[in-house]
């Protein structure tokens, strides 16, 4: 467990108790009512923060309209333009994401850390593998972890120097190994919380996998405070995305779906059994492992540690609890014999 230094997002703090989940909106910074749509849409789907281009000062009309409309945390994403951030500072943001770097002498960045320190407004240094600076890719031979880390490092300098800490780091790659490296070394590096993603992670399917790989990998070495599963695809998708790469590290309660690959011993349709079953219990949140089976090989004995599952037979099959078989079900009442003994747990 890291010696983190607290940092609090409106009403989640980053402190390592919890793995808060973020996305970021993709409609258009000029359309309102579409980012509020999406802003409660993603609340709804289990989204923890939320993110928002703020790529001009009209874009700064959106802070308060979202957060009229939705209860979690916002932050801003700004680039180059300090001004920016401090309107969105006045518009009632909850963290500005901005490179100390990028937005010009040392008077801008003096301004933007009162603002922010006078405010409470913590700020997140993004690093990735295309923004390091010519003389660190020059050092290192290259946007390398070690050079990622001490950009960060760099960024976070010029904040401390005005007596503001209340910094989280992200340095991301495209590059899953480098991606690991780099938040590894961070760890080893920083007290600060560390916002975890695999950038420009691709569609949702390859970008799904890459996430899992990178993020997983991270959480299980306990590493990393809030995440980003970055999908080209709907946003709400990076919601369950997320919640489940949480559930698949222990990191998260609710169901856990085990099921088996099925093989020439399978005699019912356990595949679409499996994807109903898993359909039906999305919104659960009881934290329990059920168990869909193929038979009675991968049944009671390879599943004896989920609390109810099936295994399937000819036609039919055995629903059980633990090792305890309750009863055997034609294959048409599979899942809803299922659903039912779920609901008495």
């Amino acid at each position: 467990m890291r010696n983190l230094h607290p940092v609090a997002v409106g009403q989640c703090v980053l402190d390592g108790k919890h793995i808060y989940i973020q996305s970021m909106l993709n409609t258009r910074s000029d359309d309102i009512a579409g980012s509020v749509a999406q802003a409660k849409a993603l609340e709804a789907a289990g989204c923890e923060i939320i993110r928002a281009a703020i790529p001009n000062m009209d874009a700064v009309a959106l802070i308060p309209a979202i957060k009229e409309a939705v209860s979690v945390p916002l932050v801003a994403d700004i680039h180059f333009d300090y001004k920016l951030a401090l309107a969105a500072a006045d518009a009632g943001i909850d963290k500005i994401r901005i490179n100390p770097g990028n937005i010009g002498g040392t008077d801008r960045v003096k301004a933007v850390a009162e603002k922010c320190l006078q405010k409470h407004i913590p700020i997140r240094i993004g690093v990735n593998s295309g923004s390091v600076e010519k003389d660190l890719l020059a050092k290192y031979g290259g946007p390398t972890p070690q050079a990622m880390v001490e950009s960060a490092m760099n960024h976070a300098k010029m904040l401390e120097k005005y007596d503001f800490h209340d910094i989280v780091i992200s340095i991301k790659s495209s590059d899953v190994p480098s991606m690991i490296a780099c938040y590894r070394l961070a760890a080893e590096t920083c007290d600060y919380p560390l916002h975890l993603g695999v950038t420009e992670a691709g569609t949702e399917r390859m970008g799904l996998i890459k996430s899992a790989a990178g993020i997983g990998s991270l959480l299980c070495d306990g590493i990393g405070e809030t995440i980003r599963v970055s999908l080209t695809a709907d946003p709400v998708r990076e919601i369950a995305a997320a919640q489940d790469i949480l559930r698949a590290v222990g990191k998260r309660g609710g169901v856990q779906l085990v099921s088996c690959p099925t093989c020439g011993r399978t005699r019912i349709d356990l595949i679409s059994a499996a994807n109903a079953v898993e359909e039906a219990l999305r919104g659960c949140e009881k934290n329990i492992k059920v168990a869909v089976m193929g038979c009675v090989v991968n049944g009671p004995g390879e599943a004896r540690e989920a609390d109810i599952g099936i295994a399937g037979g000819d036609g039919c099959a055995v629903l059980f609890k633990g090792e305890q078989i309750l009863r055997k079900v034609p294959e048409s009442e599979i899942v809803p014999a299922l659903l039912a003994e779920i609901e008495k747990l």
